[in-house]
């Protein structure tokens, strides 16, 4: 990838291939006193009253930067990898490549916590291997005063639902959730009701010493890759179907439709809806639906699957980070007389991590 100029103009080559980039786009990227916020890097002027035909007069680039002098009198100066950036989308943590996991994972990837953890380059690396597996556990988190609100809000913003800002799993008489039994509950996401659907969940343990009560997870990107290759019909049925999902209780009624396996704009893996006791299949033909039921059997068979499936316990202090859009998870039954076993939960959005990343590669210059 490199800049060069000819006549006047700035041209990206990439690959062989080479494009003119647009005066104005490099306009709009104009930067100096008076032009942008030197805090917030907010621009100082409005493009679109600019004139849009503003043109390039003056051209000098060198090794790091690209001055420019346009025909509205404003002279910039522009970091050559900047544009760079922008082009091959570098600082985009979407390019960070999936790694698919199944029951031979064997090294969990742990992060013991320190009180100026959230600012450290260990924080970065720990984010990184979330994007790469969907999942992280920090060890020895403060239990006390529900600290996970501190832990989260640290990261980002706690997403809000109708469970609070934060929630205490544990068994209790009259739930509205099978999360609040000790009953084991099968591989699934959380919130496949919701528009949208809350991206991360995070879990605490404050306290486990029952028999049982296990936590386990499945990489619902790997299973998706496994059915798209050994049944491309399953497949291809689930990524088209749009299902409804429902939550009701006495206080609210939430209900989303989507795809139980959600492809981007590009056909790749984007999320997993799946929690079979919450979703109502819409009426179709009879032969469809056969195809469409055998479909999600199939996928249930793999979630639940001890070839895919990792169980681990969680231990006081320990809190387990998981991507809800690519990672199902669940737990073994356990006694509720002996013993307790006390979780703490709650959401936050990808905008949490993703700019957390993105300002621990800005202040380390990774």
């Amino acid at each position: 990838m490199k800049i060069e100029l000819s006549d006047n103009k700035v041209f990206f080559e990439n690959d062989g291939s080479k494009k003119e980039i647009h005066p104005f786009w490099l306009r709009e990227r104009a930067i100096g006193e008076n032009l942008v916020d030197e805090g917030s890097k907010q621009r100082l002027f409005d493009p679109t009253e600019l004139n849009k035909d503003i043109e390039i007069r003056d051209l000098e680039l060198s090794e790091r930067f690209l001055k420019v002098s346009f025909t509205d009198g404003v002279k910039t100066k522009l970091p050559v990898q900047n544009i760079i950036n922008e082009f091959s989308n570098i600082n985009d943590v979407k390019i960070i490549k999936k790694i698919k996991w199944d029951s031979k994972l064997k090294n969990i990837n742990k992060y013991e916590f320190e009180a100026d953890i959230f600012d450290q380059k260990i924080m970065y690396e720990a984010l990184i291997n979330f994007y790469k597996y969907g999942f992280i556990i920090f060890k020895k988190v403060p239990t006390k005063n529900n600290f996970i609100t501190n832990f989260a809000n640290s990261i980002g913003s706690i997403r809000r639902t109708n469970f609070g800002e934060f929630f205490n799993v544990k068994s209790k008489p009259n739930p509205n959730d099978l999360a609040y039994t000790s009953l084991s509950l099968a591989p699934h996401t959380d919130n496949p009701y919701r528009n949208p659907v809350p991206c991360i969940q995070l879990l605490h343990c404050i306290e486990n010493d029952v028999k049982g009560g296990f936590s386990t997870l499945v990489d619902g990107f790997t299973v998706s890759e496994k059915l798209k290759e050994d049944h491309p019909n399953y497949y291809k049925i689930l990524t088209e179907i749009k299902v409804r999902y429902q939550f009701i209780d006495k206080d609210v009624v939430l209900e989303d439709w989507a795809e139980m396996i959600q492809l981007d704009e590009n056909n790749n893996f984007k999320q997993v809806r799946f929690s079979p006791r919450l979703d109502f299949v819409p009426l179709m033909e009879k032969e469809k639906l056969d195809l469409y039921y055998s479909a999600r059997n199939k996928i249930s068979e793999l979630y639940n699957s001890d070839e895919y499936k990792i169980e681990f316990r969680l231990m006081p202090g320990d809190l387990l980070m998981m991507d809800n859009y690519r990672l199902l998870h669940g737990r073994t039954s356990y006694d509720a007389n002996q013993g307790n076993r006390f979780l703490q939960g709650c959401y936050i959005d990808y905008d949490s991590t993703e700019g957390k990343l993105k300002h621990l590669k800005r202040k380390f210059n990774f």
